[in-house]
Formats: structure tokens, sequence, C-alpha cells
């Protein structure tokens, strides 16, 4: 006869409907009862594709004897930890300081109103591995509750304060103040490079799990840096993982860890949110290194999701596939020799070389497949493979745990809508905007909010922060495929509903109008899955850029301000949060397309590559607010890229576009600070209405090198205004004394024309020139013998390609500026500028 579990909407727990145990689903039936009847709760949280859980259901929850004990003595409890990770956290933080581990299944025994007392992880029936016997233990329980009840409430409640008072969002109050920014990430990426396993690959001494989250802080390290160290450290994690038996090699995906050290005996569940992380980190890495093998393992990966994961009439996916197949792990995906031969007949002796296999296995008898050929092999292989899967997909398959949950499919809407763009790949762009779609829309409670579950349940139960931000990220990866601006409108409600019921001075992980439980879980550090507070933040400091919201910046601070010192000092535990400090320390850089998606086509082209710190969009003007003021030039799509606190040129062509593109970031931010100029004085000129860039660059060059800059001119004051130069560095041209200046940059050139208007201008400068200051032009092509004969002399600098009509003209250098492509520079040249100032530095340093 079925228990209460047969109605459940969980696979997990209906697992458990015709078990004898007299089990309830934790509700408030479940917990009255355990009040009315003042028997101890006894609480077991697992989850479907957790073999040790299914041990345990088979050796105790089976068993009659066991049963009439636990249903005699307690309320029995089952919980699935992927429907309610909030009470998986509070009460594996329960049995962690109980017993110093943690693990599933979970087994906690709770007062009836709910603190944990007592618990561990999976308990044999009788005593072995040096465990108790659960049968023994239940005795033991109930005898200690109906003899020694006051010290096991008093234990209860001391467990309960110790566990709320080391709740809540992580404070700023102890953190190591003698690191700051980039000095943390470095502090980090040094700790994970020595950890790191140099033979095998990955982090761990004993099992293996993936680490997709600290890959990618890696990766964006490398990025940043252009440390080889760092890339190294992810290839060979990444090349270990997918030859090895953690990866599925004849149809794609992977399993959870592994219980070596080499990466080749896996627990062969798989689960959704593993392989959508590694899905988007392999993508990364082959937008990095141009290793097809990548491309071929997110394909394959993502192939195996949309093949064997998505639910049937829906666009979403279901959560796991077992790792055991009627009651055997890994009868599935298993082979012999004679299996392969009997299979490949002739071609089983090229297989074998590449795959071995033995007759001992690996792996109940059996062996996993790993490969062990080179990469060639593995496509030559590609038919054999085809024809094994054939046969197995005949075999029994693994259960697979159908209920849709929100923070996953969001994971799984990134990595599809990313895919999609950098291979060029439209299925997966479909399958992107189909489950943005079912997201927003079967999974939204009434206000809005998304909720955990998708199975059934009541529409007006939200989820968890996790839920919500793993969907924002997702929002904004689809709009980054689609530049459709309603995915980022929904995403900035989305988060405006997060801040309303999971923020109060720090992000919470259950919603302000959520069950209330012994004490309400803030975790962040990351498990399988990235903390949900630091996705959230990410999803802020992403959203404060795209639509200028200075409160969203500041909360993101206020959120990552205590993360610093804690994600590196332990950065395996905090991945995402490193992420999300790198995004928010290194210098970031925004790319604004005016125009449609079609005419931009040859523009995107030139950005499909991995830049972590580049925020992209794209529209008509004034669509969004980086697109505000901007204008589609000549009619043609334009690209408007800006670094930091200056902007460059617009442009049209996709070549240049890709010149100023590589140089960002540029070798003068990862230089040490360069303050040679300190104490010394410059001009930099705003004569006229040459384009922003101009100004911009040379003033915070020359401000990083230590100068105090004064802007003068006929436009120094709306340059002030428009861009927020401070007030002093304005003043006109006629009340500076050139003696006080070091020297003068001079954008845009000198057009005769104008300056006989601006004779105030044209007594400066020469003034500067004949003092001995150094004058530095950046020229257009026409203006060029005008500029030489106005100042002639040694103390001159300028870009190479108008050397030496200069030079013609009477001019003499101590410097010069490479130019690329040896075309003539004009300020209509942006990528020379990050070129140009270091000769205008040198030249103010000699």
């Amino acid at each position: 006869m079925s228990n209460r579990l047969a109605t459940a909407t969980s696979p997990y727990l209906r697992q458990h409907a015709d078990n004898p145990v007299d089990w309830h689903p934790w509700d408030q039936q479940a917990l009255d009862l355990a009040l009315r009847d003042d028997r101890p709760i006894f609480l077991s949280i697992g989850y479907s594709a957790c073999h040790w859980c299914h041990v345990m259901a088979h050796e105790s929850f089976e068993d009659p004897e066991i049963a009439r004990i636990l249903n005699a003595h307690f309320v029995p409890i089952k919980v699935d930890r992927e429907e309610r990770p909030d009470l998986d956290r509070i009460y594996m933080a329960a049995v962690q300081t109980l017993t110093g581990r943690g693990g599933w299944p979970m087994s906690v025994f709770l007062t009836p109103d709910g603190k944990p007392f007592y618990g561990g992880t999976y308990f044999p029936p009788e005593p072995r591995y040096n465990l108790p016997g659960f049968r023994q233990l239940l005795l033991q329980v109930a005898q200690a509750w109906n003899e020694r009840r006051q010290e096991v409430e008093r234990a209860g409640r001391d467990l309960a304060a110790q566990l709320e008072l080391q709740a809540g969002p992580p404070v700023t109050h102890g953190q190591d103040s003698s690191l700051r920014g980039e000095q943390m990430l470095d502090a980090a990426t040094a700790r994970l490079v020595a950890e790191h396993d140099e033979r095998y690959g990955g982090w761990g001494t004993d099992t293996k799990f993936p680490q997709p989250m600290v890959l990618e802080f890696l990766l964006r390290t490398w990025r940043a840096t252009g440390n080889e160290e760092l890339l190294q450290v992810v290839v060979a994690a990444l090349d270990a993982m997918a030859r090895g038996g953690l990866y599925d090699q004849l149809g794609g995906g992977f399993h959870r860890y592994t219980v070596d050290v080499r990466w080749q005996v896996p627990h062969l569940e798989k689960m959704l949110y593993d392989n959508a992380q590694l899905a988007r980190i392999y993508l990364h890495a082959w937008q990095v290194t141009a290793n097809p093998l990548y491309a071929d393992i997110v394909r394959e990966t993502l192939g195996w999701m949309l093949r064997e994961l998505r639910l049937e009439g829906t666009a979403a996916f279901a959560s796991a596939l077992d790792a055991d197949t009627l009651g055997v792990e890994g009868a599935t995906y298993l082979w012999t020799p004679s299996e392969i031969r009997e299979v490949l007949g002739e071609q089983a002796d090229l297989f074998l070389a590449a795959y071995p296999v033995t007759e001992k296995g690996n792996l109940n008898g059996r062996n996993v497949l790993a490969l062990t050929g080179d990469l060639a092999q593995r496509q030559a292989l590609a038919p054999l493979c085809r024809r094994l899967l054939e046969v197995r997909s005949t075999r029994p398959q693994p259960n697979r745990d159908d209920k849709v949950l929100a923070a996953w499919n969001g994971l799984a809407l990134i990595a599809l809508a990313e895919a999609g763009t950098a291979l060029q790949e439209p299925r997966f762009v479909t399958a992107a905007q189909g489950l943005a779609t079912f997201l927003l829309t079967e999974m939204a409670t009434d206000d809005g909010r998304l909720r955990r579950v998708w199975q059934g349940e009541d529409k007006q139960q939200p989820g968890y922060l996790e839920d919500q931000a793993a969907v924002i990220q997702g929002l904004l990866a689809v709009y980054r495929t689609t530049f459709d601006v309603h995915w980022l409108h929904r995403a900035r409600r989305l988060m405006d509903l997060a801040l309303e019921h999971y923020w109060s001075d720090g992000w919470y992980d259950t919603a302000d109008d959520h069950e209330r439980l012994i004490f309400r879980p803030a975790e962040h550090q990351d498990n399988a899955t990235p903390s949900g507070a630091a996705l959230a933040t990410l999803s802020l400091l992403q959203l404060a850029r795209l639509f200028e919201d200075d409160d969203f910046a500041r909360l993101a601070e206020t959120a990552l301000a205590p993360m610093r010192a804690i994600a590196s000092r332990y950065p395996t535990a905090f991945g995402q949060w490193l992420c999300v400090l790198d995004y928010a320390e290194r210098p970031q850089v925004d790319v604004a397309l005016v125009g449609t998606v079609e005419q931009a086509l040859p523009l995107l082209n030139t950005l499909n590559e991995y830049a972590p710190e580049r925020l992209l969009v794209l529209g008509e003007q004034g669509a969004l607010p980086l697109l505000r003021g901007r204008a589609a030039l000549h009619g043609r799509a334009t690209a408007y890229v800006c670094r930091g606190h200056y902007c460059l040129e617009p442009t049209t062509e996709a070549t240049v576009l890709e010149r100023i593109l590589k140089g960002m970031p540029s070798e003068l931010d990862q230089q040490e600070v360069d303050m040679s100029l300190q104490g010394k004085k410059v001009i930099v000129l705003a004569e006229d209405d040459y384009e922003d860039q101009e100004l911009w660059y040379p003033y915070y060059r020359l401000v990083e090198a230590g100068a105090t800059v004064t802007i003068v001119g006929p436009k120094a004051e709306s340059y002030a205004s428009k861009h927020g130069y401070p007030a002093k560095a304005t003043l006109a041209a006629a009340d500076a004394r050139a003696a006080d200046y070091a020297g003068i940059v001079i954008p845009g050139g000198y057009a005769p024309d104008r300056m006989r208007r601006y004779p105030a201008l044209l007594k400066l400068v020469r003034d500067i020139h004949e003092q001995g200051g150094v004058v530095a032009f950046i020229c257009h092509a026409g203006w060029v013998p005008i500029s030489a004969g106005i100042v002639k002399g040694k103390r001159l600098t300028a870009t190479a390609a108008i050397k030496d009509d200069l030079v013609n003209a009477g001019a003499e250098f101590v410097d010069e500026a490479v130019v690329v492509d040896g075309k003539m520079v004009t300020s209509r040249a942006p990528a020379d500028l990050p070129v140009f100032m270091p000769a205008v530095i040198e030249a103010l340093r000699s």
C-alpha cells in the first residue's frame, strides 16, 4: 500500500512511495503531527541520482522491521534536496557540525519543533564500515528521547542557536585588509596553481570533481593577464576530463565525478547542472585555443541534453539520469571486451587500441570507456562509437528525474545561448529562446518571481534566490544572442523582485515570505552549482552597466565587499565569487553597435571571441542607455567602443573594430602604474569638435602617470561638463602661463583656418615650445605642414606615419609611435592612441 509520497512532485520521493516506512513529505501536516504526538522527526534527505541513497533505501527503508521502529517512535519525513535546497543547507550544516563531514543520503533526528540533535549520512542496517547499524541507532535515539528528554532538547536548542549565529550574509568585520582588488585575485590564482594536480589535472587527491567555476575564473584571469601557466592548468583539466571516464565517450555528456584521481572511474549519474556548466567552459576554451576537441565536446554535450533530458512537448530540461539501471550502478554504460568485439567485429582491435578495456574491468567487473588515443583517432573512430551507442540504446536505461528546476534550467539557458552564437548553431539558439519563454511563463508565480519546480505544484510558492539569479544570467545570455531588448527588461524586472524579496543588507537563499524555518539560510559558498548570491551579484554589476543604474552598482559592492578575502583564501569553494570579483576589479570594455542585427553581422563576427570583460549591446539609437546619443554613421551599422573612462572613435569597419579590440586589454593596463610624471603639469587642448576619445584617452593616460592635467581651449568647459572632468582641470588659454607646464598635447592637429580665430592658443603653443616644453600632435594628414611650420625643434613628438612630412617641414624628433599597418595616422584611427601616448609620456619624462 502506498504512503503519502505517492502523489509527490519529486520522482525521488515517489521512489519511496511503496516503502513500509510511513513517510511524510515536509509539510505542515507532518510538522503538526510531530508536535501533537510529541514524537521526534527522522528527516531523510537525498536525490534521485544518488547511488548511496538507493542503497540505504533498499537495505533499510524497505525492511519491515526497521520500518516498524521508525513508524512507532518517529515521524519519518523524506525530502528531495533538489526541491528543497533550504532544508538541505540548514540540516547539512547541522550534520557537518555534529560529525565533521556531510553528504547524501542525509539522516537527521529533530525535535518536534525542527531542531536537530543528532545526524549523519548513510547508515547500514547492521554495523559495518565502522558505522553503527541503523536498526540499533533508531532504538538508541528513541531511548535517549524517552529517558533523557531534557538533555536531548538542550542539545537541539544549543545546536540551532549555534547555526543561527553562523547564518546570514557574510560581513566585512575581521576581513584581511592587507590585500585589495587584483592582489586578492592574484592570491587566489596562486593558490589554485599551487594546489592543482600537475600529473592528472584538476584538484583533489582522491575523488575528482569537475570544478567548472574555478576553471572559468582561471580562464578569465588568463584573459586579463596573459599568464600562459593559467591556460595550461585549464587545458590540462579539460583534456583529462574529456578523455577520461568522466565523459560519456559514446553518447556525450559528463557524469558527476570520479572516485579515482585519474578521471577514469566515475559515479555514473548525469546531472543537468554539471553538463550545462561544463559545456560552457569547453566552449570558452575552444574560443581561446581553437582546439576542435573542445567544440566537439560542446556539441555532443548539448546534443545529449537535447536528446535525453529535454522533456517531450516542452522546451524544458529534466534534472538528471540515475547512476543505476535496474539496481546496478552503470549497467547501461559498461562494456566487456567480448561485447565490443561482438558489435564491431574485425574493427574491434582498432577501437580497443584507442579505448582499451580489460577482462577484469574497472567497475563491477566491466569497463567504463576512456580515450587513450589522440584526437585524430577519436574523429576516425566516430562511426564505431555510433554503432556501439546504437547497441547501448537497446539496453535497459537509467531512470530519468523529470522534475524541472528553474536554477538548473537557467544554467542550461546560458550554455545554449552562448554556444548557439559562438558555434553558429541555430538549433541551440532556438532551444534557448524556447527555454527562456518556458521559464518566464510556465515557471512564473503570479507576482513574476520564478518557482523552484515545474511539476504541477502551486504557482503561489516562489523559488529560491538561485532560481531567480540563474535565470537572470540566462536571460542576459539570450539577449547577447538575439539582441531583443525584451529579454533585458525581463531580466531587470526579475532582479527588482529578487532585491525586494531576497535582499536584506545582503542576499538570502529564501524569500521574505518563505516558510519560517529554524533560521533563514544565506549560503554563499559554491556547491555543485554556483552560489545564488554570487550569480545575483554578477547580474547586479552587469545590469548596472546596461541601464546605468547606480543603485544596482552600490548593492553589488555591498554584497561583494565581505567576499573578497574569503574567496581569495578558499578559491576552490568560491569559484563563482572569484569570477564576480574579476568582473568588478578588471578594466571593462563596452561595445555599443548601432543598427540592426543584419546590418551589424560583419561587426558581430569580429566580436565572436572569449571576452568576459566585454559588455555588448546592439540596437537603434537610444534603445538602451549605452545607445543614447549614438547614431549609425553613413547609414551603416556603427561600433562605439569604450574602456574604463575613455571612448574611442566610432567605426563602421570590421577591420578597424578588430584593430581596436586587439589593443584591449592593452599592455598599458597590465604594466605597473607609472607615476614618473608626478609633479609635472601638462595641458590637453580642447580646441574644436573632434571626437570624444581624442580628449578622454590623453587626459586619463597622463593622469595615470601622475601628471596634473589642465584642459584649455574654447571647448574646455563643454568637455568638462559632458564627461565629468574636474572643474579645476579647465581654464582659458589666455590665463595659462606657459612656463608652468611641461608640455601640451594637441588632439586633432592644427587647422590653420581655425587657429587664426584663437590667437591665445597659438601663442600658448609657441611659448611652451620656446621654453623647452614638449609639444605632441595627433595630426590629420592635411595639417602636417602647418603643424611643422608653427613648431620646429627636437621637443616635438608625433606618429611615425607623418614623421617624414614633418621632418621635411623642419621638425626634429626624440620619439615616435609605431603605426598599425603603416598607414597615415589621423585622429580617425583610434587604435593608434594607446600606442601614441607612451611616446608622449616618455618625451615628457625625459
